[in-house]
């Protein structure tokens, strides 16, 4: 399977302590590999630095893995994101999780919510964060 272009990379050097009594790597180490996928996406959009300086950031609704192929110690793991939809106050992310050989071993997807901590609500996900959105 050909690997689609992603604008947003990060490598990630597999950990002793990520692996399985199988000696591959957990299924919640994966987890965590998404989760790494969609910080990198906040501070590469802003969103991680306009929750630090207000009370509106964003909220992870859900979160889906599917694998494909198991990763090893020692090796890395290679986690690509992207914007999947847009809706009004929500949106999805997909990540793909490769080996050193950039084959695919996970694809995930997130639904994330844009939430005001102080108000205990969502909001209207702003035009100008719309439009760096797009752009991954």
């Amino acid at each position: 399977m050909e690997v689609p272009e992603f604008k947003l990379s990060l490598e990630i050097r597999i950990d002793w302590s990520d692996l399985d009594a199988y000696k591959h790597v957990n299924n919640v180490s994966f987890m965590r590999y998404l989760q790494s996928g969609r910080v990198n996406f906040w501070e590469a959009t802003g969103i991680y630095e306009n929750y630090n300086t207000s009370s509106r950031g964003t909220m992870l609704v859900s979160t889906h893995c599917d694998f494909k192929k198991s990763l090893y110690y020692p090796g890395k793991a290679i986690i690509k994101t992207g914007l999947d939809f847009m809706k009004n106050s929500s949106f999805g992310l997909r990540h793909l999780v490769l080996n050193e050989e950039k084959e695919i071993c996970a694809v995930g997807k997130d639904v994330v919510v844009c939430y005001d901590f102080e108000k205990n609500e969502t909001f209207r996900i702003p035009d100008e964060l719309r439009e760096i959105m797009k752009k991954y």
